[in-house]
């Protein structure tokens, strides 16, 4: 694309109230934008508004400085060797399904290997053989076990030579990314396409910049918008129909009832694309997304392919299973894991699909209730011969100089219901700190707070 071509495009897309629509609308009329910016204004009211006319016809303030930035980048190239390419409606390479969409792009900047082009995602039903791409959406705060199905299941398609499209977001987009970039077979072929909301200037959000480079190496990145658009809000919802396009289906991983996800799946829809989902715990809300869109007709998918078998890809060319590593059956973590299943479980139901007791699954974190004091309560001694502290009541503080001794917990007294426990045993002088016969001698000299029945007096 030459400047002239690129002043006119950019033009087109700057001018104040002009809109995809009302852009296709006077590129069917007239032709290419800079003969849409020579017709007078009584022809460009036959086509839009009077007040969109009266703004074709004045060139928009940031013109100037946008078009030099865009012409300098789209002759720089990435410092790992990638391409910046520039594709406007109606050249050869902008992809078909793309134009088959409601509101398809005036311009899509992109980054990628030189032999890489974009039309090679996206084919006619005839090319199908060509066409093979997924897309995979989902939560941007995801469950452990939502990260490991995205990476699992796109490097599974990686390894099928099927392309990833997703959106670079953290979550779900980030690790469906590097799935399959981990899994790249093929160096021809783009491992996964990123299609982001912002400028390509820059990465968004920041912690994605080293994946960004690698999709750069190995794939594609794709953003509608100009040089210099911050991450808006409104963005984000708009680039879904492009990755939705791009693909043959739209695989939603984890996602909650209200995730940007689910406008993805919808738009797929109506471009006619299939839309899959992976089910996830009945008490996760991060999957109930997934949930809701199975019951409106989704596909189900447990594993690869079942999205191979509906796309009707090679299934050839997917990878054999991975044999499943079982526990030996005689190991006690095995059985309890188990037990366990794949749902929280609470210590009650657990014991009764184990038979074990509860003090046998609970002991290991019987004392996790036992805290020994912290901060400068902690820290300062306690003098036995303090007003209003008896010398038994002395033993039960915590000291600086000697091992802190457990608390022992109060229970009510059982004739009265009262917290008047009695205390049997006297106070025994503590031998120097730091031996063992100190911490024996304290444990020894501890009274015992007894069960025994009291008179409704404290001793």
């Amino acid at each position: 694309m030459d400047r002239d071509e690129l002043a006119g495009w950019l033009r087109l897309t700057l001018t104040p109230g002009i809109g995809n629509t009302a852009a296709r609308r006077l590129l069917a009329a007239f032709g290419l934008p800079w003969e849409v910016f020579t017709q007078p204004a009584a022809a460009l009211q036959q086509v839009v508004a009077e007040a969109q006319a009266r703004a074709l016809l004045q060139p928009p303030a940031e013109l100037d400085a946008l078009l030099e930035r865009t012409f300098e980048w789209l002759q720089a190239t990435e410092p790992q060797g990638a391409m910046h390419r520039i594709l406007a409606l109606g050249d050869p390479a902008y992809a078909a399904s793309l134009l088959e969409m409601a509101d398809p792009a005036l311009m899509l900047y992109l980054i990628g290997p030189a032999p890489l082009e974009l039309a090679q995602l996206a084919q006619l039903a005839q090319l199908a053989q060509l066409a093979r791409s997924i897309a995979m959406v989902g939560s941007r705060n995801p469950t452990p076990q939502g990260l490991s199905n995205a990476r699992a299941v796109a490097r599974a398609f990686g390894e099928a030579a099927i392309a990833v499209v997703s959106g670079l977001a953290l979550g779900i987009d980030g690790a469906a990314h590097e799935g399959a970039l981990d899994a790249a077979i093929d160096p021809l072929w783009p491992a996964t396409v990123a299609v982001v909301a912002t400028g390509l200037e820059r990465v968004y959000p920041a912690r994605h910049r080293g994946l960004a480079q690698r999709i750069a190496e190995r794939g594609l990145i794709v953003s509608e918008f100009p040089l210099g658009t911050p991450p808006l809000n409104q963005n984000f919802p708009k680039r879904n129909r492009i990755i939705a396009g791009l693909s043959r289906g739209t695989l939603v991983v984890e996602a909650a009832l209200q995730s940007g996800s689910l406008i993805t799946a919808r738009l797929a829809s109506e471009q006619g694309k299939e839309v899959f989902a992976i089910p996830g715990s009945i008490h996760s809300p991060q999957s109930r997304g997934c949930h809701a869109l199975i019951r409106q007709g989704a596909r189900l998918v447990e594993t690869v392919g079942d999205v191979l078998e509906e796309l009707r890809f090679d299934a050839a060319a997917a990878p054999p299973p991975a044999p499943q590593r079982q526990e030996e059956p005689a190991s006690p973590r095995a059985r309890l894991l188990q037990a366990m299943g794949c749902e929280p479980v609470s210590l009650d139901a657990l014991c009764a699909r184990t038979g074990h007791a509860v003090a046998a699954l609970a002991g290991p974190a019987a004392g996790a209730g036992t805290r020994r004091p912290r901060g400068p309560a902690a820290r300062r001694p306690v003098p036995a011969n303090r007003p209003g502290l008896s010398p038994a009541g002395a033993a039960f503080r915590p000291s600086t100089t000697a091992p802190t001794p457990r608390w022992a917990i109060l229970a009510p007294c059982s004739k009265c219901s009262c917290t008047c426990t009695k205390t049997t045993g006297a106070a025994t002088p503590v031998p120097s700190p730091g031996s063992w016969a100190a911490s024996s001698a304290r444990r020894a000299s501890t009274p015992r707070r007894s069960a025994t029945p009291c008179t409704g007096s404290t001793a």
